[in-house]
């Protein structure tokens, strides 16, 4: 946290960030991208803008509460909003204009009233505790307030470039503090404020910058050397990168989206992991899948889900239209798992995964699938929480196709 107040200059950042993301609807990295491109900002500025930002958006309702302002309104709010938000942090105040409105007094008032209410302090509006504590009972207040903590730095060591050893040995050089992740072999996590992808090591491809649950997600598929693999929900492609180099580079490896422009990008950045034996293929309609009709090996199906495990890197989703969309997400999944598990050969391995807590995302889908198909049998699941772990959270399940 900081200990001195945020300048003018990045709180206007900070302001506008909030706007993009409010009011225009932009995702954060990519309002991040915009108000940063052109600007000579040192990493040390980034890191407190993106700190600042990060936080009000991840408790935007307490701040809102704070402020004595509508979360409707919180886009066009920036600086009451922040100067909540150093009040509340016991950190002197910018010397900005707005501070002639700011009442200590109100502020104290509203302060004892919020402490009274867990959610609101965890920054969480009422559609999603309710949903919460409806999926996860009693495990819900702690997952919760996890959710609302600043994410930990993770990369992944790049295998197919060099070892866990030599990237901690260039960190070194180049300044970055790294200490090793236990339980996630190829993780560091990124313990100073370095700007990674201005490093040599990023140019070079050393690594990825990708959470540790998340790593263990393309682990489960246990891919070797030769094998066929699909990877049929590609997206930005960070488990695809994953899958190739646990491969060494050899047999095929094909990753799908429904999204040009997402296989464009992750073509680019195979390039520079050095990952050679990437397919891209755009799925454009059911007949891209049946083509593959038990064809591959190993099957990495990470579906379009909630994404209510990663609100701590993403925590825009919470004022979206989240709920709303929940249930189309939960019939697409099942759809998607029902048509492109024929993909897997027999005696081939399929991975269902998600960055979603909920069971209703996760289990269920998996008994559901089951249920109707005895062509597979589960050999095992996992929920990746972030209050036992302090990582993203993620599901998987691994599931062998017998018939």
């Amino acid at each position: 946290m900081l200990k001195s107040p945020l300048h003018p200059r990045l709180g206007d950042l900070v302001a506008a960030l909030l706007d993009d993301v409010l009011n225009q609807g932009m995702p954060l990295d990519r309002a991040y991208s915009r108000r940063f491109s052109g600007l000579s900002l040192k990493p040390f500025e980034q890191a407190r803008i993106a700190l600042v930002t990060g936080d009000l958006l991840r408790r935007l309702n307490l701040y809102c509460a704070l402020a004595g302002i509508q979360v409707r309104q919180a886009g066009k709010m920036g600086w009451p909003l922040l100067l909540a938000w150093h009040a509340f942090h016991r950190i002197a105040m910018p010397n900005h204009r707005s501070l002639d409105r700011f009442k200590e007094e109100t502020f104290r008032f509203r302060l004892q009233d919020v402490k009274k209410n867990p959610a609101l302090m965890d920054g969480c509006p009422t559609w999603l505790d309710k949903l919460g504590t409806d999926q996860l009972g009693e495990g819900w207040p702690r997952e919760r307030a996890a959710l609302s903590e600043m994410p930990r730095r993770f990369v992944r060591v790049n295998t197919l470039k060099g070892d866990k050893a030599a990237l901690l040995a260039q960190f070194k050089k180049e300044g970055v503090e790294a200490i090793e992740v236990e339980g996630v072999d190829t993780a560091l996590e990124i313990t100073s404020d370095a700007a990674l992808f201005k490093t040599k090591a990023f140019k070079d491809g050393l690594f990825e910058q990708q959470d540790a649950g998340s790593q263990k997600v393309a682990a489960a598929l246990a891919v070797e050397p030769g094998m066929r693999v699909i990877d049929a929900c590609a997206g930005a492609g960070g488990k695809t990168l994953h899958i190739a180099a646990a491969m060494q580079g050899k047999g095929r490896l094909i990753a799908m989206d429904v999204e040009q422009w997402k296989l464009d990008n992750l073509k680019e950045r195979a390039r520079r992991a050095g990952a050679h034996n990437v397919e891209t293929r755009l799925i454009e309609d059911s007949k891209t899948i049946k083509r593959l009709k038990e064809s591959a090996d190993r099957v990495l199906l990470d579906v379009p889900c909630s994404g209510l495990g990663v609100l701590k890197r993403n925590p825009d989703t919470k004022w979206k239209d989240t709920a709303e969309r929940l249930a189309p997400l939960v019939a697409l999944q099942a759809e998607i798992l029902e048509s492109y598990s024929r993909m897997v050969k027999v005696g081939g391995i399929l991975v269902y995964a998600t960055c979603s807590i909920l069971p209703m995302e996760n289990r269920a889908q998996i008994d559901a699938f089951l249920a109707k198909n005895d062509r597979f049998r589960l050999i095992e699941d996992e929920s990746i929480s972030p209050a036992e772990t302090g990582f993203d959270g993620f599901y998987l399940a691994r599931l062998e196709r017998i018939a």
